[in-house]
This record gives C-alpha cells, structure tokens and sequence, in this order.
C-alpha cells in the first residue's frame, strides 16, 4: 500500500467511524460535513446505503435520514431515487461561510486554544518521527500538498490543502495512529480554517511554514521539524481564535 492509499484509508476509517452521543444528528452532520469540505469524500462520490452508513456511524437510520436531509439542504448531498440511486457527495466550490460561522460561534476562545495545543502536539509528533524515519523519496507528496496550496485560489480548496498537508506529515511519520488522529483533527476542525486562509498573503506564509517543515524533516533535523509544525499550527489557532473574538 502506497502512502497516499494509506492516507486515504485512514480518512475513511476516521470518517464512518461511530460519532458522539450527544445530538447525534448534528454530529453526524458535521462530520459528513467537514469532510466533504475537507475532500476526504471525493466530490460524485457514492455514500455507503443507509442502513450500513448508519451502522458504520454508530446512528439509527432515522437520525441518519435527518442528517442526510440536512445535508441536502446545505448542497453537500444530493440523492436519486431509483436503478442506481443513492445519496452521493456534492463537494461546494465554497463552503457556506454561514454555516462556518455557526460552527465557530460554537467553539469558545477557550475550547479553541486546548483543540491547538492537542492539534500542534499531533503535528510537533509527527514532524519529529517523520525527520527520524522517512527517506527523501517519502517527502514528495508533503512537497507537491505544499505546492498545490501556492496554487490554490479559493478558500475552500486552501483549507483542504492545509488539513491535507498535516495529515500527511502524520503519514509521514509512519505512525497508522497518528495518522488517524490527524483525520478525525481535521474532520473536526478543519473546514474552520477555509474562515481564515482567505488571505493571499498568509497562503503564501502557510505554504512557506509548510516547506519549512518538509527541509527540517529532509534533513533529519527532528528538533526543528517539531517545533517548526507546532508553530505553524499555533499561527492558525491563534488566527482562528481572533475571528472568534470578532465575532
């Protein structure tokens, strides 16, 4: 298995993963959501049949119904009837900064500090293992994810981008449960960042930051690849965690 298969099974397995008790319906929401946003469920692509998806995500078909219309009516799935019908991914070209701001009034200055020091942790991890074990040759999907983020013109394909750097830099580090954590991160909180990589010049200094990492981990400089990820996480939090003050 490739890295890049890896990559992709882990963020399946993160996303049909059983969601949290609490308000299932919109949990299940937000995680189908964010990774929509996110691209881990590619744009066309079919939905497992309800009854599995609802036993995948730990949910009762009703709950997991409601969620689906929710879905719908935020564009991100649609569904035909009939000989090959089902419910399939709707990837918007820009989330619905509505339905970002919501998720962000949700998360207190408080709540999105303690999710920065867990997520700059992950990353600071994962930079380290991955200036310890990987080959030049390891790095070239961590360089073309920074490359694409240069290029990227809207926000939602920057957020993707962004998420999808740090999650492979978890692979990176050949580490399966780092790399799940990293995804079930993003689907988290991920989409958030479309908010604050509108700029084109903290693109520009979020994609440097970003091939800073992949020198020090080519390196083997495994010091500064973790303290030059955790910074790069600390940046955006704390810009996150300003829009949330604005609000």
């Amino acid at each position: 298995m490739n890295q890049e298969q890896h990559i992709n099974g882990g963020a399946r397995k993160a996303v049909f993963a059983p969601v949290d008790n609490r308000a299932r319906v919109d949990a299940v929401v937000s995680r189908l959501g964010d990774a929509i946003e996110l691209g881990l469920l590619a744009d066309g692509e079919q939905l497992p049949g309800e009854s599995e998806l609802a036993g995948q995500l730990g949910v009762s078909t009703v709950t997991l119904r409601e969620a689906l219309m929710a879905l719908r009516q935020q564009g991100l799935v649609t569904t035909r009837r009939g000989r090959g019908g089902g419910s399939f991914v709707s990837l918007p070209e820009v989330p619905g900064e509505e339905r970002l701001m919501v998720r962000l009034r949700g998360w207190s200055t408080e709540e999105l500090r303690d999710l920065g020091d867990h997520w700059a942790a992950l990353s600071g991890t994962a930079a380290r293992l991955a200036a310890q074990r990987t080959e030049p040759e390891d790095l070239l999907q961590l360089r073309r994810t920074a490359d694409e983020l240069t290029q990227a013109e809207d926000a939602a394909a920057r957020g993707r981008m962004y998420g999808r750097f740090h999650v492979e830099l978890a692979a990176a580090a050949q580490s399966a449960r780092l790399t799940r954590e990293q995804v079930a991160l993003q689907t988290e909180v991920g989409a958030l960042l479309c908010l604050v990589l509108g700029s084109d010049e903290y693109r520009e200094e979020a994609a440097d930051r970003h091939r800073s990492v992949i020198s020090a981990v080519q390196d083997g400089a495994h010091d500064s690849a973790r303290e030059l990820a955790e910074r790069c996480v600390q940046e955006s939090t704390a810009r996150l965690i300003a829009r949330r003050l604005a609000l």
